[in-house]
């Protein structure tokens, strides 16, 4: 990791750029793969799987009886942990459900919002090199307590044509209702269109690779919803003199982990513990079977010492990280002047991995610097929000005048109508 010590503002602009992300030469490929899928349905989702997954499927469709086989393959203390996060994850998103609040803006005026589930959504949980059951979780959840009628899965199969059985648990205990093994962008296609099998969905959640992302974005250009744009994962840390070294250094390599482009980011006040960290992240990379992923990953990450707290404070919210770790004596103190983040994560003693996996937050954030103008999935990714009015006589009485007014003003006759002959109708009673 290099090591930048309280480089001028001027500077910053190079210390916040991510790993570069051009994926414009990928849109051909990935819209002639939507194209044929759109066209030709479930014999193009065969033929894709043949030839990226390496295996031909009869059925795309997981059966039934295989997903409550599922749990029977994994062990015990597996089961027990992924159903303790559900319940996390589910208290915490239950927390959101939100009563509708009847504000009367003048005598005989009411309004209000009514959340209703979005019908039918999509998710897009990878294989490649993990299986990430811990994201059907994050996102099955929410969208069962928001009452989506369709909640379709899909996921790439292995070699020998199966979706891996953690994945298939959690997907039951979360109530997905339909199970797809079809995986890369022509899933995202399938979703996006419909297939013989696979229903169109409304709005498709879930990370991927970088076919997915530009699956994702083209997707949207034809009127899809999608849960907000991707980029690889990253973490920031903000160490203070009381923050163990090597604990700093396991929250850095949780994210290098990810993959080659993601990217860590230190952020201490003294060049002696910057270096302290850095040599622990060495001894650690040692030991990792992703070394070689984490390797690429710290190539892309750097250290940054800043003297100044205001400077820390300043440099934290102009990267606006995905992951934020306040490793710090005083981190509510500091968090109270964070705008830009996706979780955060305070004190010595909250990991990064426990938001990934069980405290009940939702690991679908925002990246590439999305935090300064995205939430992460909640309830609310999975519901759409109606407002409602209702008018008394007397409420159209008093309110009427004002909308004729208005009306007339934009000359739109018609808009004046609908309130002008109401109002002569109520006078003549």
């Amino acid at each position: 990791m290099r090591i930048y010590d309280n480089p001028p503002r001027a500077d910053w602009p190079e210390l916040l750029k991510r790993p570069a992300k051009d994926l414009s030469n990928l849109q051909k490929r990935v819209g002639e793969i939507m194209a044929a899928v759109k066209q030709r349905g479930d014999a193009a989702l065969r033929e894709f799987t043949a030839r990226f997954d390496g295996v031909e499927l009869d059925q795309l469709a997981v059966p039934a009886a295989a997903i409550k086989a599922a749990g029977d393959k994994l062990s015990p203390e597996l089961r027990r942990a992924i159903l303790t996060a559900r319940q996390n994850i589910e208290t915490f998103h239950r927390s959101q459900v939100t009563t509708a609040e009847v504000v009367e803006t003048m005598p005989g005026v009411r309004c209000w919002r009514e959340s209703r589930g979005i019908d039918r959504v999509g998710l897009y949980i990878p294989g490649g090199t993990a299986p990430l059951f811990s994201t059907v979780l994050m996102l099955a959840v929410p969208a069962n307590i928001a009452g989506c009628e369709e909640i379709v899965l899909c996921s790439p199969p292995d070699k020998s044509g199966e979706i891996h059985p953690a994945i298939l648990f959690a997907a039951d205990a979360c109530g997905v209702t339909k199970i797809f093994r079809v995986g890369g962008s022509q899933a995202i296609a399938a979703l996006a269109y419909g297939t013989e099998s696979v229903p169109a969905v409304y709005k498709i959640f879930g990370p991927g690779n970088a076919y997915v992302t530009v699956a994702k974005q083209l997707a949207m250009l034809d009127g899809l919803a999608i849960d907000m744009p991707a980029g690889p994962s990253e973490v920031l840390v903000c160490a203070d003199a009381g923050a163990e070294a090597a604990h700093v250094a396991a929250d850095l390599l949780s994210q290098a982990e990810h993959g080659h482009d993601s990217q860590v980011v230190l952020v201490v006040d003294n060049q002696e513990q910057a270096e302290t960290i850095r040599e622990e992240v060495q001894r650690q990379l040692a030991d990792l079977p992703r070394r070689e992923l984490a390797e690429q990953s710290i190539a892309n990450s750097l250290t940054v010492v800043f003297s100044n707290p205001q400077d820390r404070v300043d440099y934290v919210n102009a990267y606006a990280p995905e992951h934020l770790i306040l490793s710090m004596q005083e981190a509510r103190a500091f968090s109270k002047q964070i705008r830009n983040a996706g979780s955060i994560f305070l004190g010595y003693h909250t990991p990064e991995s426990v938001g990934d996996y069980a405290s009940g937050t939702n690991h679908t954030l925002p990246t590439y610097g999305y935090a300064r103008n995205y939430s992460g999935v909640s309830l609310d990714s999975f519901v759409k929000k109606i407002t409602f009015q209702e008018l008394t006589a007397d409420g159209l009485r008093t309110l009427g005048p004002t909308v004729e007014v208005m009306a007339a003003a934009e000359e739109l006759d018609a808009h004046k109508n609908a309130v002008s002959l109401r109002l002569a109708s109520l006078k003549a009673q």
